[in-house]
């Protein structure tokens, strides 16, 4: 099967690239420049060079495959409206697609369970939404993608929780910050981080790929429900000297990290019913238990940057 990648030369997105080509499939993916063109095409994709925010430069391509997995994020004050932009322009494609061929597609978009905002019990995927300032634009794109049901096209969202390994990403940075000597955290540490390896995050993909019936919202994190102190006690315990770590109070971090802060805060527990369902069981379960592991994760891809 063909399917069409964004942002897979990102965290999320190679990730799950990797996964859907180890699963067989055909992929086609966008790349910004030549440079990750050629990384795309080492790993077995077919590169795209082409602008999330300029559709016209991959559309053709796009509306040949089966399915769209969009993991892309633009990281610039344009960012929102590129997605949104490019959600109705993707969409209004593959309707297109199916009008002209009768064939049946998919698309899959990638949210976060940040939109749920602080969690008063394990929050399913109906749980009702209460996004941060962060993330508030998050659940309109969402509603879009998911109204697309109504034209035949197989929608689905993806909430990831906090997504760790392969030496990028939140907990990466607590490793390197560790390394480095000094570990800042938002707020006492208290709150519960629902998180998922990279690896299992990219597994889900293709599950849900392969699934003809799976349609609508599913969470992705371990249900390990861990505290934001316990895996950073966990990481200052596999660094050669122990960090200072340093909890910041919620308004000195946000002067520092803006909305942001408030989205490191939430204190949330997950459950992803749906995921599971499918036969979906993450391989590693919780941060605090594969630190050892993560922390050389970290410095071979390091090494890799450097080299």
């Amino acid at each position: 099967m063909h399917r069409f990648v964004t942002g897979a030369t990102g965290y999320i997105g190679s990730a799950v690239l990797d996964a859907i080509i180890k699963g067989g499939h055909r992929v086609t993916a966008i790349a910004r420049d030549p440079e990750k063109a050629e990384k795309l095409l080492a790993k077995g994709a077919t590169p795209v060079i082409a602008e999330l925010g300029l559709p016209k430069m991959y559309l053709p391509l796009l509306m040949s495959a089966d399915a769209v997995v969009h993991t892309a994020f633009e990281s610039s004050p344009r960012g929102v409206q590129v997605d949104r932009l490019a959600l109705e322009t993707m969409l209004t494609a593959q309707r297109d697609a199916m009008a002209a061929d009768g064939k049946a597609r998919a698309f899959i978009y990638t949210s976060g369970v940040w939109v749920l905002g602080r969690t008063t019990k394990a929050a399913e995927e109906d749980f009702p939404l209460d996004p941060p300032p962060h993330v508030a634009w998050r659940p309109e794109h969402e509603d879009l993608v998911l109204a697309a049901a109504a034209s035949g096209l197989r929608p689905v969202v993806i909430r990831p929780g906090v997504v760790y390994g392969g030496g990028r990403g939140i907990v990466s940075d607590l490793i390197k910050d560790a390394l480095n000597g000094i570990v800042r955290v938002v707020g006492p540490g208290k709150n519960h981080w629902p998180c998922v390896y990279d690896h299992d995050l990219g597994d889900l993909y293709v599950r849900i790929l392969e699934a003809p019936l799976a349609v609508g919202i599913f969470h992705a994190n371990d249900e390990e429900d861990e505290r934001v102190s316990d895996i950073v006690e966990a990481i200052a315990g596999q660094v050669p000297q122990r960090p200072d770590i340093r909890y910041m109070p919620i308004a000195e971090a946000r002067k520092k990290l803006g909305t942001y802060a408030d989205a490191l805060a939430l204190d949330q527990k997950v459950r992803s019913p749906k995921a599971r369902a499918l036969g979906w069981s993450p391989s590693q379960t919780g941060v605090a238990n594969s630190v050892a592991r993560l922390v050389e994760e970290y410095r071979n891809a390091q090494r890799e940057k450097n080299e």
